[in-house]
């Protein structure tokens, strides 16, 4: 009996094994937790063509957008952990299950990071009409005029983050005015609200234009995007980041091996000039990372969200 049971786990490692050689043997499919044409979308299907030539299998992409990427989430963390349903999911993903009461998934629990693809910094920036042509300015502004400020939504990074900037670090009081991603930077140009805190991409060639004065982008380093905009940790605040970022992550339970070959194919990819260039035109950074240090980051960036929300009282249910 024991003589039978080794050789049937033997046979079965080896079936398994030779199912993992054989992977994939289907198409792959990517839902992306917010729609068409969003910077996540843009981030999935950028990745996708040159991943199916590495995985020689197409990579099919279904946008699965809603409760502020919920909906997806949890589409894929109830999928099966086969090495066929991945997520393409933002910053939003360690941020959710503490701005939602019922967020429906547990960051480090239900699923697992894949890879990460991409960052974003965030950038405040003014009206020209305002009367600061810095952040200290506008902070020193701030204490003796009412000013509001236009952010992408309601617990964004660039609603929480201005939060923490403003309220927490500054002391100064902005009033908050949550528009959507693309409504917010056009609010600021047509004087509706006379500062915006949002991601970069909408505000590089406004910026450029001259309708609207750039003050301080949230990454740790300057982006490339708008080179001479100072980080906000040089204007006094180091340490100051918050950035928006795109990364792929699996059903928890999805075999290792698996997850480790697709980790070192868009790595792969990630070095790819015209993928860089690509990026580039999107104010978009392609980051590499391995699978425990993307693990480590998502946790460590819920563990920092979840403090700014319970200070900021945020909640979008």
């Amino acid at each position: 009996m024991k003589r039978r049971l080794l050789l049937g786990a033997a046979g079965l490692a080896l079936t398994m094994g030779l199912a993992h050689a054989a992977y994939p043997d289907k198409p792959i499919k990517i839902i992306v937790a917010f729609p068409p044409g969003s910077s996540t979308d843009i981030v999935a299907r950028t990745l996708s063509l040159p991943l199916a030539e590495a995985l020689g299998q197409p990579v099919v992409i279904e946008n699965r957008p809603g409760a502020g990427g919920n909906i997806g989430t949890l589409a894929v963390a109830r999928a099966a952990p086969d090495g066929y349903t991945f997520l393409m999911h933002s910053v939003a993903y360690s941020v959710n299950p503490s701005l939602y009461s019922k967020a429906g998934y547990e960051v480090g629990k239900d699923l697992t990071g894949v890879a990460m693809a991409a960052v974003s910094p965030n950038i405040i920036y003014v009206h020209p009409s305002v009367k600061a042509n810095d952040l200290k300015e506008l902070l020193e502004l701030a204490r003796t005029e009412k000013l509001s400020y236009a952010s992408s939504g309601n617990g964004t990074t660039t609603h929480l983050g201005a939060e923490l900037l403003f309220k927490n670090l500054a002391k100064v009081d902005i009033l908050h005015a949550p528009y959507s991603p693309a409504a917010a930077a056009n609010a600021v140009v047509s004087g509706q609200v006379p500062v915006g805190s949002t991601s970069i991409p909408p505000v590089v060639q406004l910026a450029k234009a001259g309708k609207v004065r750039p003050l301080a982008v949230t990454s740790a380093r300057r982006s490339g995007a708008l080179p001479d905009v100072p980080t906000v940790a040089e204007l006094g605040y180091p340490g100051f980041e918050a950035n928006t970022w795109f990364a792929m992550l699996a059903p928890a339970g999805t075999p290792r091996e698996l997850l480790d070959r697709l980790n070192t194919e868009i790595n792969k990819i990630l070095q790819n000039r015209s993928i860089n260039e690509g990026f580039a035109a999107q104010s978009l950074e392609a980051v590499r990372m391995d699978r425990p240090t993307l693990d480590s980051y998502i946790a460590l960036e819920a563990k920092k969200w979840s403090a700014v929300v319970q200070q900021t009282g945020a909640k979008v249910d």
